[in-house]
């Protein structure tokens, strides 16, 4: 991640409560800590879901993360439109919407690829808007960098395991990323606090509903797939998502951007650990590639 795709801490001020929570016990913790956890905390989400896809398809599973996390956040944060003009209100519908289509995309790439495969290629979105935002030259070699990590994993002949289509979803979802960063800068710039989010997940929620649904059908009020979905809700948004502001609070975006650099790394660390996926020492170059092509962007775009 890098700093110029970074959310501002202040855009959704009024996402207090959950903050509120974990303020007391996060004291005592670093900022580099808080937003190591984070990037943990949004990857076991990931590795929990995965584990979902042998009784749920993907849009099933994403239906479930998208609603469960829309109720958490509605539960602290309502979403105030009165006073908004039609043009506020569709920046938000297209915040919704990208966020929907972003996870959507990821799950989809994720039931084809190995986790840090799926981050790595997703994370060339925010890498590609950083790059074109600040358009210096040096950042061509990071753009350059990160495709080359891209075309190692890429499975050329019978070399490697990923697949053709889930490198398509997972570039989809980087660019649905890079969309979701764009717009949530603008919605933040037009709604109170954090009542855009909130808006922008029911739409998100709305979007996602009738394919999640078809898809899951009956097996959605299982209650232990319910159970599940709200774990995945818990560790893939409100968690890291609180734990992120309260870092962004205490230490410059800068250094927030760099060690959010680190998640393709803490992906494959997770698909490795949780979910027993062995990659080549390739796919393990490729993933380095990307996080220091994310790296260079970021330092490159505070000089």
């Amino acid at each position: 991640m890098t700093a110029e795709s970074l959310p501002d801490a202040e855009s959704y001020r009024g996402w207090r409560s959950p903050s509120r929570a974990l303020r007391a016990a996060s004291d005592a913790i670093p900022p580099s800590g808080l937003v190591l956890l984070g990037i943990l905390s949004v990857q076991v989400g990931a590795g929990l879901a995965k584990n979902l896809f042998t009784q749920l398809s993907p849009s099933a599973v994403v239906f479930l993360r998208i609603a469960t996390s829309a109720v958490m956040l509605l539960a602290v944060v309502r979403p105030k439109v009165r006073g908004l003009s039609r043009r506020d209100l569709a920046v938000g519908v297209a915040f919704g919407l990208s966020l929907g289509l972003m996870n959507l995309s990821f799950y989809e790439a994720l039931a084809r690829l190995p986790i840090g495969i799926t981050v790595a290629i997703e994370f060339i979105g925010p890498l590609t808007l950083a790059v074109v935002s600040s358009r210096r030259r040096l950042d061509l070699l990071w753009v350059g960098l990160a495709a080359a990590g891209v075309i190692l994993l890429a499975p050329w002949g019978d070399a490697g395991t990923a697949s053709w289509i889930g490198i398509g979803f997972a570039a989809l979802a980087g660019t649905f990323w890079a969309a979701y960063i764009v717009f949530s800068a603008a919605t933040g710039a037009r709604f109170p606090g954090a009542s855009g989010l909130s808006f922008a997940m029911i739409v998100s929620t709305i979007v996602v509903a009738p394919i999640g649904v078809t898809a899951g059908g009956s097996d959605l009020l299982r209650p232990e797939i319910l159970l599940v979905g709200a774990g995945v809700g818990l560790l893939s948004s409100v968690i890291p998502y609180s734990l992120e502001l309260e870092a962004l609070r205490r230490m410059p975006k800068r250094v927030f951007g760099i060690l959010m650099s680190l998640e393709p790394a803490a992906a494959a660390l997770v698909g490795l650990f949780v979910l027993h996926e062995v990659l080549q020492v390739r796919e393990w170059a490729a993933i380095g590639c990307v996080v220091v092509a994310s790296i260079g962007a970021t330092r490159a775009g505070d000089g």
